[in-house]
């Protein structure tokens, strides 16, 4: 490359890698804050609930609603509680003590063994929707597995109007994590990435050292080069960290190339760190380095990626402003390379996005270091 001494480069290289060493939050940041923030994601965010409070009102007391109580006591999904009235469950739904009501009435079984319809109420706090939706999901399952067995016992045949074969590709087992850790992969990514080199020249202009820094013969790409490369050494090494602990921690199935999975990450990792040396280059406090890269690189990663919400269902515009978002595109590799392999027309165009924006973006952070250092 033009301009470049490489015995500079290599000085100021062992220059950053002896500072990183000396300041150990680039440590924690680069190899331990992916471990915690991967454990505490995985283990912690869950898009399938399990034990879900909810309160049960049996009117009557008879075989067959006692076997529909049964039901939801044995349930993983469930966590029941038994109210005596209405009055009562409607009090625990009030203090959000309980998701829902399920409410079996006093003739419940009369109709029932006469064949006609038997209603069962359910009441479901809606202020959150989408679990909402969920627990009737869980309910409406379980009180029909209930109706099918009993049906089978009384000899009659159990024919709903419609029956539903499901077969759930790539993730057969309908496991939020493994969906979940790919997608985490990217956010601590970005997080990292960004971090890791948001602060480096705004610490340089804190500590009074980029003054002694001008003075040298150095140039803008011998810095740009030299802050990049250590950074980016040591966020593939938290990423293999990721990659490992996804893998072996919590099973999550690897069908696709770890090759390509690491070349496109470090892809990734380099729109990241360009991202995070443009924000550095532009501020000269470290504290508006590191804001300034939550607000723009993390918080957009998280929500206009896909990984927590459907962009699809999105009003059209934000489905345009996320195509800027490079991480988008890193969920969609990860979660494709994990999950469903390597499935070539999702990965190539994904991958050629993110390889262009890492280009603007080390361009963009190179222009704007170039304002502030001589040539």
């Amino acid at each position: 490359m033009a301009g470049i001494s490489y015995i500079r480069l290599r000085g100021f290289v062992r220059k950053e890698v002896l500072q990183i060493k000396r300041d150990p939050s680039s440590l924690l940041l680069g190899l331990v804050m992916p471990v915690l923030l991967l454990l505490i994601f995985g283990y912690g965010v869950s898009l399938e609930p399990t034990n879900v409070p909810v309160v049960l009102v049996i009117d009557e007391s008879s075989p067959a609603t006692q076997d529909l109580k049964a039901r939801f006591q044995l349930s993983r999904y469930f966590s029941p509680v038994t109210a005596h009235s209405m009055h009562e469950a409607v009090q625990y739904l009030n203090e959000d003590y309980v998701d829902g009501i399920v409410h079996v009435r006093s003739n419940f079984s009369s109709l029932l063994e006469s064949g006609q319809e038997a209603p069962i109420q359910l009441i479901l706090n809606g202020i959150d929707a989408n679990r909402a939706r969920i627990v009737e999901g869980y309910i409406q399952n379980t009180i029909g597995l209930w109706a099918q067995s009993v049906a089978s016992q009384s000899g009659r045949e159990y024919s709903p109007p419609i029956v539903v074969e499901p077969r759930i590709w790539f993730n057969a087992a309908a496991n939020s994590t493994y969906s979940l850790i790919p997608g985490l992969l990217t956010l601590i990514m970005t997080l990292i990435g960004t971090q890791l080199t948001a602060l480096v020249i705004a610490r340089e202009w804190e500590r009074g050292t980029m003054e002694a820094l001008l003075s040298t013969p150095i140039s803008s790409n011998e810095i740009l080069l030299g802050k990049l490369l250590p950074y980016y050494v040591l966020g593939m090494i938290g990423m293999g960290f990721s990659i490992l602990l996804g893998v072996f921690l919590f099973n999550v199935p690897l069908r696709g190339s770890l090759f390509v999975l690491i070349l496109l990450g470090s892809i990734f990792l380099l729109a990241s760190l360009g991202f995070g040396l443009f924000i550095s280059s532009a501020a000269r406090i470290q504290f508006v380095a590191a804001m300034g890269s939550v607000l723009s690189a993390f918080l957009p990663a998280f929500f206009l990626s896909g990984l927590m919400f459907d962009l699809k269902s999105t009003p059209k515009i934000i489905q345009y402003i996320s195509t800027i978002i490079p991480a988008k595109y890193f969920v969609t590799i990860t979660q494709t390379l994990f999950l469903a392999g390597n499935v070539w027309s999702v990965l190539l165009p994904a991958g050629l996005v993110l390889f262009g924006m890492s280009i603007v973006l080390l361009i963009a952070a190179r222009r704007k270091l170039g304002r502030r250092l001589p040539q």
